[in-house]
């Protein structure tokens, strides 16, 4: 959370932290100005004091929306500074000059946020070689801001309890949609007779997420058949819906202006399904149920993945446990963090780096799933669950997992 900022700074010896660029797909500038409506700029902040948002004069109303103490970019003239260097790059180093010194910043800084990574390397490169009492630092794996995510306070997660709620309301009219077209030949049909696509249904998503008040910056997957047995294929929209076959819907919006993501998935065949499915999904389901009932504060995250494995591969599944590369059974990490971004910490890969503990605050996603391409099938269930401060494991989705969908024929 926000209050470890300043303890994450001492462990790394930072005397500041800068963060910066625009707000769009930059999870650590929403979180740093607490999701004011701004475009862009840069949070500054030195340990042991309060963040300052430095930002254009245009946006100073959103701005104050922050909280923080606001900098008018106005003040270190960047136009004159660009009329007289000629040069972008020596006017930026120029800027941040003025910058830092009019806040006091020097010592170590750490720099956070989002930028094509060239051009960062250039800009980080000329800072640190050209403003002497200033060494810049970054980090290359987790970064404090990333930590401090990682952990949300009630309020944080009633926000993404209420975007679950919603998605789970998508999921359902969808579901209802689905129901509501005749079958013919074991295909789903619309009023005019022609055949009802993944296409078609990839719109009625699209405009479901929309009246929700929600936004998809990152796609979601409605997939059937042999594509629902890849786990990241979207659907292939030219196929058309049919009875008997898996379909995964995964589906991860989140809340309008660039919020908190819910992430949320159910399988389901249309009408009936196939023995050999029946099979496979009750293992998942069973292997889903067991880790609600497992998961405790403290401890290694990637232990839930190796007892994800087990599971499967004792009901005959390969997995990525016995086979790093097998496209078949079980081939993925059991879950992820979730708050500002889809994908965050914890993380639960069972690799030597991994040393993520589940911690009071973690929101993170149970996902286990069991793919099977060249039989044409493949199915996940996907729950949204965080910890509360006294170590309480709650299940934020609410939505059933019966395989079979009921059609009126």
């Amino acid at each position: 959370m926000k209050q470890d900022l300043d303890r994450m700074m001492e462990e790394r010896e930072l005397d500041a932290m800068l963060v910066a660029g625009k707000m769009h797909g930059n999870p650590a500038m929403y979180y740093m100005v607490n999701g004011a409506a701004v475009s862009g700029g840069y949070v500054v902040k030195k340990r042991g004091e309060a963040a300052v948002l430095v930002c254009s004069p245009i946006e100073r109303e959103e701005a104050a929306a922050s909280g923080l103490t606001i900098v008018n970019m106005s003040k270190y003239d960047f136009v004159s500074i660009l009329r007289e260097k000629k040069d972008r790059l020596a006017a930026s180093v120029e800027l941040y000059r003025r910058m830092f010194a009019d806040l006091g910043v020097s010592g170590r800084v750490g720099m956070y946020g989002m930028t094509d990574q060239g051009s960062g390397w250039i800009l980080l490169n000329a800072l640190n070689e050209q403003l002497a009492d200033i060494e810049i630092y970054g980090d290359f794996d987790v970064t404090p801001i990333d930590l401090a995510r990682a952990t949300k306070d009630a309020t944080e997660a009633d926000r993404i309890r209420e975007a679950c709620r919603r998605t789970c309301d998508i999921i359902a009219q969808t579901v209802a949609f689905l129901q509501s077209h005749r079958v013919q030949d074991e295909r789903l049909v619309q009023a005019d007779g022609t055949p009802l696509t993944i296409g078609r249904a990839h719109q009625e998503i699209r405009r479901l997420i929309a009246e929700q008040e929600l936004e998809d910056p990152e796609g979601f997957i409605f997939a059937m058949g042999r594509d629902a047995g890849v786990p990241h294929s979207k659907g292939t929209p030219e196929d058309v819906i049919a009875l008997g076959k898996t379909i995964i819907f995964d589906i991860f919006p989140r809340e309008a202006g660039g919020g908190y993501f819910a992430d949320v998935t159910r399988t389901f065949c249309l009408g009936y399904a196939p023995p050999e499915v029946e099979k496979a999904y009750q293992d998942v389901y069973e292997c889903h149920t067991t880790l609600l009932d497992a998961f405790k504060v403290r401890t290694e995250a990637k232990h839930y993945q190796r007892m994800t494995c087990e599971f499967f591969e004792s009901r005959g599944h390969p997995t990525v446990a016995t086979d790093s590369k097998t496209e078949a059974g079980y081939v993925h990490s059991l879950g992820h963090g979730l708050g500002l971004a889809v994908h965050e910490e914890p993380r639960f890969g069972d690799v030597p780096s991994n040393t993520d503990v589940l911690q009071p605050g973690h929101v993170f996603t149970c996902e286990p799933g069991l793919y099977y391409p060249d039989q044409g099938f493949g199915m996940r269930i996907e729950d949204d669950l965080w910890i509360d401060p006294d170590g309480t494991v709650h299940n934020l989705t609410e939505f059933p997992k019966e395989l079979v969908v009921k059609m009126k024929r």
